[in-house]
């Protein structure tokens, strides 16, 4: 796809002072960004997106990437748009299931920034629904400027910004296993932040009530696809196959309290499986 934007924009004449815009979710945004960064070797852009993950999360800070083969968002570059245009009223025509996907990013964004955020989407969480007019806009901004807030102190993903990949290991590695098939990406996110939490009370770094909170959080989003068939020993061996691994070092970002994450490199790797296996039986019992 990326070829065939590249040659359309070549076919219209597009040189180096043209702009492109891209309309449309997270993938069109990865797609259009990243194109944009290599045509001519960089020529502006603007997003404009039409899903919650996108308004909230991937439209924002200029990480653009494409897919190869199996490897998602293996070929990439860091190139800010001029402008990031979101506006909630495209929310509206959006289908439940892929609406409330979004919000389990807008979860994960609670749990980095703190309580204020996190009791605002708890109080929410009964108009979680396509077209409730305005009661969602000062959740989407405030989980907006979590992302803004990190990018604006680490651009190129150094350390701080790693911290926004909580949830993302195990949710990637879900999303692998599956062939992208069974999940929408924030339904992955979603069970990865479960699995991230029950990670956080076995290495006693996160009280269990307040990883119950969390996971209430989640859940109280919408339902999810079931996990219970997925073989845990499996998935474990795409975990170091996450793109944020370094030399095959897992960065495992773990929630110590609500506000409060830390990146934690030497996860053994059972304890890890153990969490899956945890947040598996718990769907079940439940």
């Amino acid at each position: 796809m990326a070829e065939q934007v590249a040659a359309m924009l070549l076919k219209k004449r597009a040189d180096r002072r043209s702009l492109l815009i891209a309309f449309g979710g997270g993938v069109v945004g990865d797609l259009g960004g990243f194109v944009a960064s290599t045509y001519m070797r960089g020529i502006d852009y603007i997003q404009v997106p039409t899903t919650v993950v996108a308004q909230v999360d991937s439209a924002i800070g200029g990480k653009t990437a494409v897919n190869v083969g199996e490897m998602k968002n293996l070929i990439g570059t860091f190139a800010p748009p001029r402008l990031v245009l979101a506006d909630p009223v495209v929310l509206k025509s959006l289908p439940t299931r892929t609406f409330l996907s979004g919000f389990y990013e807008v979860a994960k964004h609670a749990v980095l920034s703190g309580p204020s955020l996190f009791s605002l989407m708890e109080k929410t969480l009964g108009s979680l629904r396509p077209g409730s007019d305005g009661a969602l806009d000062t959740l989407l901004v405030r989980a907006a400027q979590v992302k803004v807030d990190i990018v604006n102190r680490d651009e190129h993903e150094a350390d701080l910004r790693r911290l926004l990949n909580l949830g993302h290991t195990f949710g990637h590695a879900l999303e692998e296993f599956t062939d992208y098939r069974r999940f929408l990406h924030g339904e992955a996110v979603a069970w990865g932040l479960l699995c991230a939490a029950r990670l956080g009370v076995l290495l006693n770094m996160l009280d269990a009530k307040e990883a119950e909170r969390i996971s209430a959080l989640v859940r109280g989003i919408g339902p999810l696809p079931s996990i219970r068939d997925l073989a845990p020993a499996k998935i474990r061996k795409l975990f170091p196959r996450d793109k944020k691994a370094v030399a095959g070092q897992i960065h495992w970002v773990v929630p110590e309290k609500i506000g409060k994450v830390r990146i934690v490199r030497d996860v053994p790797m059972e304890l890890a499986v153990e969490a899956l296996r945890s947040v598996q039986q718990s769907e079940a019992h439940g």
